[in-house]
This record gives C-alpha cells, sequence and structure tokens, in this order.
C-alpha cells in the first residue's frame, strides 16, 4: 500500500484533519487534528481548512478501535466446518477486514485446550492449533504486511486434556496480552441452558440425540477430571506473561466473587444482570458483544447486551463475530446513553485502558494517530478512512 502521508515543506510527515467533528473524551469539538511521526500532535478547535489539510466535510474524527474478543481470524481459518484456509491469507484477509471497519488493535482469540472424546461424539473433537497459528501470525506480522497492531488472546479452555502443554508452549516473547477462562459445561453458565447448546452442537456438527447425551456427559467427565487444575494453571500463566486475565459467561454471584479473588477484572458477556451487578460491585469491568446488542438479544438466549447498556452495566463492546458491528453499536449506544463520547469510548479508551494499552484509544495529543473518520448514512456510520500509527491502511 502507497504511503499516504503528505509532507510539509519542513520536510516532516504531518497530516491535518481539518472542518471535522472531533470525538474527545468529554465532548464533539467541531476543529481539527494534526498528526505528525505516528503520534497526534496538535488538536485544535475552529472550521478553517488550512492550505494542504485534509477537508473532512464535518465528518466525524475518532480514535481507532480497540478488539479484545474476535472470533474472525478463525473464521477465516475455516470458513466452513470441513473447508481449511492458508493461513497465511487468512491472517492477511482478516487483518485487511479489521482495517476496513475502523479496527486498529486487535486480540485474536485463538483456543488452547485441545479434545478427544474417543470415538464418542468425535465430529466434536477439537485439535490442538494455536502455537502453530500464533507462530504464523507472529511472522506475518515481523514483515510489516500487517495494516493494524495485533495482540494474542488466549482462550483457555478449562474442559480440556491438553490446556496445561498447550499453554507450556507459549513464552513472554508471543505478545500474549490476554488470557480468559472458558467453561463451556453443560448446564452452567453460557449453556445453563442445555436445549441451547443441544441446538448449536446438533445443528452444526449433526449430532442425534444419543450422540448428543455421550458428548455432554464427556464434557462433564473433563470438567471433573481437569478443571480446577486447568484454571489454576491458566491463571498462573497470565501471571508470568503480564496479561490480562478475564472470565467468560459469569452467571451467578457465587462466580463473580471467585473471579474477582482470581485477580479478574474483565468479564466477558456475562449471562444475567446478578452476575453483571456483582461484577460492577467488584470493579471487574464488563464486556458484551455487538451482534448482542444490535440483534437486540443473545442466540444462547442469554442476557441482552442492550438491557445491560440502559441499566449502565456496559463498559467494552466487542464485535465478537461480527466485525462491522463494532462501530454500528458504538452508534446504536449513543443514542440510548444520548452521549456520542461515552459510547466511542466503549469501543476505544476503554478497551484500551482495560488491556493496558496507554497509548492509544483517545484523540489527546501525545497519543497513537490510530484515527477512524466516518460519516453517517441516516443511522449507520459510514467508514471512510482508517490511519495506523499515522499511516492510512483503509
Amino acid at each position: 500500500m502507497p504511503d499516504q502521508r503528505p509532507v510539509n515543506s519542513a520536510g516532516k510527515d504531518e497530516t491535518v484533519f481539518a472542518n471535522a467533528r472531533l470525538v474527545l473524551q468529554d465532548r464533539v469539538l467541531d476543529g481539527a487534528v494534526t498528526i505528525s511521526d505516528g503520534l497526534i500532535t496538535d488538536i485544535r478547535k475552529g472550521g478553517a481548512v488550512p492550505p494542504g489539510a485534509v477537508d473532512c466535510q464535518r465528518d466525524f474524527i475518532a480514535p481507532g478501535m480497540v478488539e479484545l474478543h474476535t472470533d474472525n481470524l478463525e473464521r477465516h481459518l475455516q470458513p466452513r466446518p470441513s473447508v481449511h484456509m492458508p493461513h497465511a491469507a487468512a491472517i492477511l484477509a482478516h487483518d485487511a477486514e479489521l482495517a476496513g471497519v475502523g479496527i486498529t488493535t486487535v486480540f485474536d482469540a485463538m483456543r488452547v485446550g485441545s479434545m478427544n472424546s474417543g470415538g464418542r461424539a468425535a465430529k466434536t473433537d477439537y485439535a490442538k492449533y494455536a502455537r502453530g497459528l500464533a507462530t504464523e501470525l507472529l511472522a506475518v506480522r515481523a514483515t510489516g504486511a500487517l495494516r493494524i497492531s495485533h495482540f494474542l488472546h488466549l482462550r483457555a479452555e478449562v474442559c480440556s486434556e491438553t490446556l496445561v502443554e498447550e499453554l507450556d508452549e507459549f513464552t513472554a516473547e508471543d505478545r500474549v496480552g490476554l488470557i480468559s477462562l472458558m467453561d463451556h459445561t453443560p448446564g452452567q453458565r453460557q449453556y445453563r441452558d442445555v436445549s441451547k447448546l443441544a441446538q448449536y452442537v446438533q445443528g452444526r456438527f449433526g449430532l442425534n440425540d444419543e450422540e448428543f447425551e455421550a458428548h455432554v456427559g464427556f464434557l462433564h467427565g473433563l470438567r471433573k477430571t481437569y478443571g480446577d487444575a486447568n484454571e489454576v494453571a491458566a491463571i498462573e500463566v497470565a501471571r508470568k506473561f503480564g496479561a490480562v486475565l478475564a472470565s467468560h459467561d459469569d452467571t451467578t454471584d457465587d462466580q463473580v466473587t471467585a473471579s474477582a479473588a482470581q485477580g479478574i477484572r474483565l468479564a466477558e458477556f456475562p449471562t444475567t444482570v446478578e452476575a453483571a451487578r456483582a461484577c460492577h460491585a467488584q470493579g471487574i469491568q464488563i464486556i458484551m458483544g455487538a451482534p448482542n446488542l444490535i440483534r437486540g438479544g443473545s442466540h444462547s438466549g442469554n442476557v441482552a447486551a442492550m438491557e445491560l447498556a440502559k441499566l449502565d452495566l456496559l463498559d467494552i463492546v466487542s464485535s465478537d463475530y461480527v466485525p462491522s458491528a463494532l462501530l454500528s453499536s458504538a452508534i446504536m449506544l449513543a443514542g440510548v446513553w444520548d452521549d456520542l463520547p461515552r459510547a466511542i469510548a466503549s469501543v476505544t479508551a476503554n478497551p484500551a485502558d482495560a488491556a493496558g494499552l496507554a497509548d492509544r484509544g483517545r484523540l489527546e495529543v501525545g497519543k497513537r494517530a490510530d484515527l477512524i473518520r466516518f460519516g453517517m448514512f441516516e443511522n449507520t456510520p459510514v467508514l471512510r478512512e482508517t490511519w495506523v500509527q499515522g499511516r492510512r491502511v483503509a
């Protein structure tokens, strides 16, 4: 991609976005923002368009979005249950898609912990893949071919025979920024309603009732045999790497209390209002999915993200499995809260802070020049440009 940055008379790389509506932390300012050498160097009020500046024609300029939990890379790797794409091509396509929807930092979710049912409902077995994929992702990143900033998010499946050995394959050099504890034992958390699990698993893998019951029994056995030890191992690895530790699908006050005791400060997709209230009482930030918000409900029958938003129990939004939904969800929240800066913060500053990334997520002098420019078509945002460290990438 050619360098999109103009060079001023002093030979310094500089871009000025003028006649824009700048989404700051506490207000929307009519003005201009200057970026230079990968950083935001000036923010000023007024509608003037200096010579050489980009006339944004009153479009919005906001920070680039920060994505903490997305399955999108896996979707590119395996677009159909029996179709596997080359990893490098999938990584590049995933990266380009995220840049194209305004995501400038991503924590790529990869499952660690495999499953071999020993012949019972073998269609549901999960093969090991994270270490090899992470190696390829880091190799592609090292070439400079990626448009946006990538970190690793390891989704630690506690119902697994191999979690500990798979975690041991990662080192501090792998840029693991987030580890989430995943427990998909039927009858609790995400699948408290086992009928929802049956609908998903039988629909995806074509299991009959007998095979599904065998699968459920197998998962219960894994949790009993490995679950507690796997949780301890994942927590220890997160501490060793300095990674943020997240819970997943908290449902009860007791589960949230246990999460807080483990040092968790980020809760992915709590499934009930009870759990969400407990998270806020414990100082745990809540992340919910943009598809849930836009669709008006959870596909698993759990609490709606919109309900939590209206109760002021929503801090961060994740695109989950629909990258384009992230900016749309922020605009939807702006209507709910009557506060565009607060809504934009749910996809920028809040996830950046939760991940310990102090250099991005805000339109402030000295922050990374990760920016998006968007207009509006009725109630739908129209992304026009994405910039990462002062370079246009989409």
